[in-house]
């Protein structure tokens, strides 16, 4: 039988603090990287610029959906919960698998590695990546190098903080968020006002866009944004959940797409579209220097350093409560169930993400798993907004503290939007290249990791004797 924790969870957590982690897990290292992907399968300023308002909305509406779902059952775990709700313990299985796997362990390790990547420009030694010690295990040897060290204490010293309490964690979670936000903001209304840009750029095209295209980099776009629904997680420790899990989902969403919208206006505003979609490396980096010079490249750099520990932040508070939500119900191991006696945190769970996303740094598989499962983040966050009309007509007299707004055309495109962009990415990715005799694309091998969870759940269910819808 599965595990009972020995401790509950603390509602120590108010809607400021829900927001933060919202912000802090979507503003990340994804708007410093993707923008020139979105660029170069959109090369018009306008349509570039209404593929990150689209996605927003779509983001928001998926948020106010959540918002329901986790007034109706605020407890941890986010969508796992909804999923079991609505369409059993393996759908839910699989959804904890991926972000155990990819979703969050991985999202952690690719962070940690580029945050080693902005040390090196003012301390050379911490992106130094030449391996010093090699575990020759076949298929996947664990390199040991400097930027390695540097990317495991990174990933150390969160797991640490928020280990200890939701105290620490909420202060420098809050703290690096609050830093980021007043960060960028400042940037942009700098660049706007004094930098050498054009609003001209803001206008123009550097080829035609088909619908298909336009939609392909809707994937990119949805995965920069994915992180919106990071309060969810966290019900089960916000006070007043029926209010303040909506009013976190609300404001942090809504933050995040007028600062995303702010930035990429800023960057066309410096660089021409297919300019934009030439950048190697991160966008802010160039945009900074092209404004401000070299040493503003520098401020910069810091600011993206604080923005990426903050989403490392924000991920290791999140991602342990959909494990710890699996292991009460048998369908992870028992001990990540159990909460620290004096800390009241899921210590068990947050150090197995801990090691998992580790090792992914010591493989060097972290992006290529993520790269894989983007479409899973999409895919996932589809289903538990379709969660919602089965639970509405499951339990329609259930009490809700929040009804999700524009119910039901709202959620209803969210959910439809997200299929549409899985499986356009599917197909792109495996029907036609097995037509044309080429090699399967990445959301093909993203489909291959999460059939592979199948057997895990199998495992575990009989491991546990859970059975039980």
């Amino acid at each position: 039988m599965p595990a009972p924790a020995t401790h509950t969870l603390e509602r120590r957590l108010g809607p400021l603090d829900g927001a933060a982690v919202v912000v802090s897990n979507v503003i990340g290292g994804g708007i410093l990287f993707t923008p020139p992907l979105v660029a170069a399968a959109v090369p018009s300023s306008g349509l570039f610029l209404s593929t990150w308002l689209v996605g927003g909305v779509l983001a928001f509406a998926g948020a106010m959906a959540y918002a329901e779902l986790a007034a109706l059952r605020p407890r941890a775990g986010g969508e796992y919960v909804y999923l079991r709700a609505a369409f059993g313990r393996l759908a839910a299985f699989l959804t904890g698998w991926t972000s155990f796997v990819a979703g969050f362990s991985g999202a952690i390790a690719t962070s940690a590695v580029v945050l080693t990547a902005y040390l090196g420009r003012f301390f050379p030694v911490a992106g130094d990546s030449t391996p010093i010690w090699t575990v020759p295990i076949p298929y996947v040897p664990l390199v040991v190098s400097r930027q390695a060290v540097v990317a495991l204490c990174a990933i150390g010293l969160m797991a640490w903080i928020h280990l200890r309490g939701v105290g620490p964690g909420r202060f420098v979670g809050n703290l690096l968020a609050s830093l980021k936000v007043s960060a960028l903001l400042l940037f942009i209304v700098i660049g706007l006002t004094l930098g050498a840009g054009s609003m001209s750029n803001l206008q123009q095209s550097g080829g035609t866009v088909d619908s298909t295209a336009w939609l392909l980099a809707l994937v990119p776009v949805m995965f920069t944004y994915s992180g919106w629904n990071a309060a969810a997680y966290l019900a089960e420790e916000i006070r007043d959940p029926g209010r303040n899990v909506p009013l976190a989902l609300g404001l942090g969403t809504l933050a995040v797409v007028v600062m995303y919208l702010l930035l990429n206006g800023l960057y066309l505003f410096v660089l021409p579209v297919g300019e934009l979609a030439k950048v190697q490396g991160s966008v802010l980096d160039v945009v900074a220097d092209r404004l401000l010079g070299t040493r503003a490249g520098d401020v910069m750099g810091v600011v993206s350093i604080v923005s990426i520990a903050a989403s490392i932040s924000a991920m290791t508070f999140a991602g342990p409560r959909v494990y710890y939500a699996m292991a009460r119900d048998g369908l992870f191991f028992p001990g990540a169930g159990r909460i620290h006696p004096t800390y009241k945190t899921p210590a068990t769970a947050i150090v197995a993400q801990a090691l998992w996303s580790g090792l992914l740094v010591l493989t060097g598989g972290a992006s290529a798993l993520t790269a894989y499962t983007g479409f899973a983040v999409v895919l996932f966050a589809g289903i538990a907004v379709a969660a919602l009309f089965v639970l509405r007509q499951r339990e329609p007299n259930a009490p809700r503290p929040f009804s999700a707004w524009g119910y039901p055309f709202a959620p209803a495109v969210f959910a439809l939007a997200s299929f549409a962009i899985v499986g356009n990415a599917i197909w792109t990715d495996l029907v036609v290249p097995v037509a044309a005799g080429r090699t399967w694309g990445p959301s093909a091998a993203g489909l291959l990791i999460i059939a592979a969870g199948v057997p895990i759940y199998l495992w575990m269910r009989a491991r546990s004797g859970a059975d039980r819808e």
